[in-house]
């Protein structure tokens, strides 16, 4: 392989990195066909503090490094609340692009506050140029809105909790 084609596959690489980051995206996987025999396959992934395991499993947490500041051993660390693991979370059945309401300027179908009945639309994911309705899986008062509008979502990502 020459020289240049290695710089344009730098360049080509550090191009599909800043598209991972600005599409906010966790994962991408292209194969660059060149020749019959010639090809470059890359992946690049964006690693979170945050392992998904099977879907019967609890995710994993890392802890960040102790630092100088680190509360003394046998203190309750300050953990924040897993909203995936509340009760009354409402999570992403796929992965596509989460809105708030129905058109962009429209009234939300839900709000904090808001009391919702079971089946009711909450929210609508976006997947493959299909607006799916996400509804209601109980009656109940919307405790918290964890996406924004527009956002992009995974598959089991909590969106809204409901009690």
């Amino acid at each position: 392989m020459s020289k240049q084609s290695s710089d344009a596959d730098v360049a080509f690489i550090s191009a599909l990195a800043e598209l991972l980051n600005k599409n906010d995206l966790t994962e991408l996987s292209v194969k660059r066909e060149y020749a019959e025999d010639d090809s470059l396959e890359v992946r690049v992934v964006k690693q979170s503090n945050i392992v998904q395991m099977a879907a019967a499993a609890q995710p994993v947490h890392y802890a960040p490094a102790p630092t100088a500041a680190a509360p003394a051993v046998g203190a309750a660390p300050a953990t924040p609340e897993d909203p995936a693991q509340h009760p009354g979370a409402v999570t992403s059945p796929m992965v596509g692009t989460c809105y708030l309401a129905a058109e962009p300027g429209a009234t939300p179908f839900a709000t904090v506050g808001a009391t919702v009945t079971e089946g009711q639309t909450v929210l609508i994911i976006e997947a493959m140029k299909t607006m799916n309705h996400i509804p209601a899986p109980r009656a109940g008062t919307v405790k918290r809105i964890l996406v924004t509008d527009g956002t992009a979502v995974e598959y089991g990502a909590p969106l809204m909790i409901i009690e």
